[in-house]
């Protein structure tokens, strides 16, 4: 939407003619200073001189500058912004264990992480308003994607990532260590950690559970979520045999880091029960429903002005040229 903040000053537009009044009343000499604008809003110039053009430019470019003065501003599209957001960041387990293929997703069975990070993304579409950052861990744990309100770049991290990218053992401890470090540096008190695995610490120099006590003193809340089924089919050298593919997965110090946190423990077995798991989580930790609006704005002054600028100069190189061929 297009308005001037100070419509009331287009009410100066006949103020040449008025000051031209008064200047001859008080029959003042005004034509001693040669001004082109003044000249041609006054008339000062002979009817002989004078042309239907030469009249209208001198008008014209008075109203640009009564335009630039109104202070002329586009104001774009009402964005809505909540009152306080919540720095929410997802941990998410990169170990050798999570190309398992165990899980159900649409009719086919695919690797955990597949799995994962198809419910993910629609997770984190969901999460508007909370900014969002991006942990894997493995070996070690290390930060894919800072704190941040761009949910379509935390979707594409997530899309991106891969087996073996930060090595295959498995560092919880660590990925909630650097969690703590993420959310004291940004001073969010609403802090919201959660911690995607398929199996045990077995990397890093950081025991989970102590973390997990440095995160209950910085007021961060964890959600733990187990993956992997509880049986599968596989064969072997002896036939076909049911196996229990999550048999390394340690639920109790999954379970003790959320109680700790004032969190919860969620085991996800299939499709349907991450869902779950996730609508849970947006159920615990709802989006703020508080909103500012605001509209950006852009100021257009230079338009206005600028054009006035140029017809002046047009104006008075008009006259300076008139000027020498008459004489």
């Amino acid at each position: 939407m297009f308005e001037f903040v100070y419509l009331w000053v287009f009410l100066l537009l006949p103020l040449p003619l008025l000051a031209r009044y008064f200047l001859d009343a008080q029959k003042r000499d005004y034509t001693q200073v040669w001004i082109p604008l003044a000249q041609g809003l006054t008339g000062a110039q002979s009817q002989s001189q004078k042309s239907a053009l030469r009249a209208f430019i001198p008008w014209l470019a008075w109203l640009l500058l009564l335009a630039a003065l109104a202070k002329p501003i586009w104001f774009g599209e009402p964005i809505r912004l909540q009152q306080q957001s919540r720095d929410l960041i997802l941990s998410l387990d990169l170990s050798g264990s999570m190309q398992e293929v165990d899980m159900p997703l649409n009719g086919q069975t695919v690797d955990r992480l597949t799995l994962v990070k198809d419910l993910l993304k629609t997770f984190i579409s969901k999460r508007h308003g909370d900014r969002l950052g991006l942990i894997l861990f493995a070996d070690h744990a290390y930060l894919q994607t800072p704190l941040t309100f761009d949910l379509k770049t935390i979707s594409q991290m997530v899309d991106e990532t891969q087996i073996g990218l930060v090595g295959g053992r498995t560092a919880i401890g660590e990925s909630i260590a650097m969690a703590i470090k993420r959310f004291v540096e940004n001073k969010n008190e609403q802090r919201v950690l959660i911690l995607i695995t398929d199996g045990a610490n077995t990397a890093g120099t950081i025991k989970p559970l102590m973390a997990a006590e440095q995160a209950a003193k910085n007021k961060v809340t964890i959600y733990t979520i187990g993956i992997g089924a509880d049986e599968m089919v596989k064969r072997t050298l002896f036939g076909r045999q049911r196996i229990n593919p999550s048999a390394d997965l340690d639920e109790k110090t999954l379970t003790e880091i959320a109680k700790v946190t004032g969190g919860q423990y969620f085991r996800a077995r299939n499709q349907q029960e991450l869902q779950n798991i996730y609508q849970k989580i947006n159920e615990l930790e709802p989006v703020a429903s508080d909103f500012l609006e605001f509209r950006p704005e852009k100021a257009l002054f230079y338009w206005p002005l600028g054009a006035a600028f140029i017809v002046l100069f047009i104006f008075a190189l008009y006259g300076k040229l008139r000027g020498a061929y008459n004489a």
